[in-house]
């Protein structure tokens, strides 16, 4: 299916679906969502590590453990607002946050991060303690600090000079007060005081400015886009689209692009990734670091730096090699000293993210490939279908018959054919996944397996493919991805499930998607321009817990 093709099809449901309502497609209007409501969000580790580099410079090493934020549905973005601190998460917090002020009161890094030095190196200097707390509170909290804010921290500080005789571990102090603070911690979509009890509600200026920048650059706004916020710029039409230009422009588009697909690709289940070393001796840690972060630049250059249409990624032969990954693809790394570019001759099976390294081996078990769990992973996380889980009572027993070994995975497979409530859900998985065969459980090619010549052709939703560059091909043109990207940027962007009224607005951007192309930066800037980015429901009550987060004091945690 040509490019052109799959556009006239998308708008040709988006006619059908707009003249189910009487409106004609070219003419309908951008629909408007009217039920959302404030959130609550808690950081993620990389948000967490890119706002101490970006306030305090990269030489701050962020050591220690985190309390990850469990991924309940299709993204940790909407797991965030649901996430919680526990005591033993806070003592962690609480250990990383002393570590980092004591980094920043060093004397190798004080005069420069500081930007004052107290009278006495041994007492509380109020001016300087202020001035510097409210500096960085400011890109800490995403806001200014308030009064009784920035008092009490300040006493905080103070008190703690006191009793050290110490002035800078007073700051110190002060510092890490702001970092195991729930206004750090946790991200709150504010709203404009004042409204009544069927007033439509409005996130403040700050709170979008925070919206903009964790979702475009994943970490806290800088001092432009503050100002912006606090000035009232960012409530005008021009201003918004000044620093959304600004923000699309940067290079820390990349930080954000690279956030979004690490989460709806669930990337973070390399943290537990492991491979049998006698099976696949050539899979390391190394491996496994660069496999993660070879998905990542590839998705990132083709998207950002080349700008290409989003289905590029699945038969593109571009990407990015490091000695360590040339282990596993069998080929030469001329630069040994870390990434350089590289290509796949023509004719390759290497087509597309999905048969690179970091796809193909975080979907396999750790001693063989698993062309089931491959074909999940394509139906979920490209096309948005879910794949129900097997039911409790199956008898595995059958899939793992005494010789299986010496059968390749098409022979093993047949057996789910067999079982009436396996045969619907393997047909559409295992018919993809057993395209990937050529890819051992480490991502590795292989011709043959358990002495057989591995036959890796197969349908892909009624298109048939010899190979992995034919499924790569069919993949590309399957009209179900890009509604699936739409609908997770989306869905990443509100940090919640598309439903509702909001669904109505996803059908719209994906028209807006087709006809730029399907180039991503284009979507990105559709959904923050739009009424819709920064859209609250009307005046309710708070949740609780959310009231008692943004309200308590630093000294009360």
């Amino acid at each position: 299916m040509s490019a052109r093709v799959s556009r006239r099809t998308l708008k040709i449901v988006a006619g059908i679906v707009a003249a189910a309502v009487g409106l004609a497609a070219c003419d309908a209007p951008e629909p408007a969502i009217s039920d959302a409501q404030p959130m609550l969000r808690r950081l993620t580790e990389d948000q967490y590590r890119n706002i101490i580099s970006d306030v305090f410079g990269p030489q701050i090493i962020v050591a220690g453990e985190f309390a990850p934020i469990l991924r309940e549905g299709d993204l940790v973005a909407a797991s965030a607002a649901r996430a919680t601190v526990s005591a033993s998460s806070f003592e962690k917090l609480e250990r990383l946050a002393h570590g980092i002020a004591a980094q920043v009161v060093d004397p190798d890094n004080r005069r420069l991060l500081i930007g004052c030095e107290p009278n006495s190196a041994g007492a509380a200097d109020d001016q300087c303690v202020r001035q510097f707390l409210a500096s960085v509170g400011r890109l800490l909290y995403r806001r200014p600090l308030t009064t009784g804010e920035l008092d009490r921290v300040a006493e905080l500080s103070a008190t703690a000079a006191r009793g050290t005789g110490d002035a800078y571990g007073g700051l110190a102090f002060g510092l890490s007060a702001l970092l195991v603070s729930p206004q750090f911690l946790f991200v709150a979509d504010t709203r404009e005081a004042g409204a009544g009890a069927s007033a439509p509600l409005r996130l403040t200026s700050v709170a979008k400015a925070t919206r903009l920048s964790f979702f475009l650059w994943n970490t806290t706004p800088d001092v432009v886009l503050l100002d912006a916020a606090e000035n009232g710029v960012l409530d005008t039409e021009s201003g918004l689209r000044d620093q959304v230009a600004r923000l699309l422009g940067s290079p820390r588009l990349v930080d954000g692009v690279r956030a979004l697909f690490a989460d709806m690709l669930a990337l973070d289940k390399f943290t537990g990734l492991e491979k049998d070393p006698d099976i696949y001796p050539a899979f390391d840690p190394m491996v496994s670091a660069d496999a993660r972060e070879q998905l990542l630049r590839t998705i990132s250059d083709q998207l950002v730096a080349r700008a290409a249409d989003y289905r590029t990624l699945f038969d593109t032969s571009q990407t990015f090699m490091t000695p360590a990954l040339g282990r596993i693809y069998r080929v030469p790394v001329t630069d040994p000293s870390g990434w350089s570019p590289f290509e796949f001759p023509a004719g390759s099976d290497r087509q597309g993210i999905q048969t690179l390294a970091g796809f193909v081996a975080l979907y396999a078990h750790p001693g063989r490939s698993s062309p089931t769990i491959r074909g999940k992973a394509v139906r979920e996380l490209l096309l948005c279908q879910k794949v129900p889980d097997p039911p409790g009572d199956v008898d595995f027993t059958l899939f793992n018959a005494p010789n299986s070994a010496n059968l390749i995975a098409r022979q093993r497979l047949d057996a789910h054919n067999t079982v009436p409530t396996c045969a619907g859900c393997h047909k559409i998985m295992d018919g993809i996944g057993l395209a990937f065969e050529n890819f051992d459980g480490a991502g590795q090619y292989r011709a043959t397996d358990a002495g057989q010549a591995i036959d890796v052709s197969g349908d892909f939703d009624g298109v048939p493919f010899a190979d992995p560059a034919g499924l790569a091909a069919a993949l590309k043109n399957h009209p179900g991805v890009p509604p699936c990207l739409v609908r997770r940027v989306v869905a990443y962007a509100l940090s919640g499930v598309v439903e509702g009224p909001q669904a109505s607005w996803e059908k719209y951007l994906l028209e807006r998607f087709a006809d730029n192309g399907f180039r991503l930066k284009p979507l990105l800037e559709a959904i923050v321009l739009s009424p819709n980015f920064f859209a609250l429901g009307v005046a309710t009550e708070p949740r609780q817990e959310a009231a008692s987060v943004v309200n308590s004091n630093p000294e009360d945690r």
